[in-house]
């Protein structure tokens, strides 16, 4: 007699998992595409630079205002695109972290960075 594990904890109902994984799996795909839509942005230096990732954390824009170019001071322009692209990927991370808890309930999955 094969039990259920949510039952009693004897045994793993190996078809309720299946099923539980293959939902899960479907839930993520869509997850992936509706963040890869979606964007944030963020900007440094007051304005001058703005990076906008999209969901997937992948940079897809940068803007950088023709006053931030300063040809004797690159190295600011360069701290700047930083903290703009930094920023954002924060945020996308975040946004992703929210859209993985409304699928899990909350439960980290192993393998997903965020």
């Amino acid at each position: 007699m094969q039990r259920d594990f949510g039952k009693d904890g004897w045994m793993f109902d190996l078809k309720k998992i299946q099923k539980m994984q293959a939902e899960l799996q479907t839930k993520m795909e869509t997850m992936q595409k509706e963040l890869a839509s979606k964007t944030v942005e963020a900007t440094s230096g007051g304005g001058v630079v703005t990076a906008v990732v999209n969901g997937n954390q992948e940079l897809v824009q940068l803007k950088i205002q023709p006053e931030a170019v300063d040809p004797s001071d690159l190295e600011m322009l360069e701290d700047l695109v930083v903290a703009a692209v930094n920023s954002a990927m924060e945020k996308a991370k975040g946004m992703s972290q929210e859209s993985l808890s409304k699928i899990t309930g909350g439960f980290k999955l192993p393998g997903f960075p965020f």
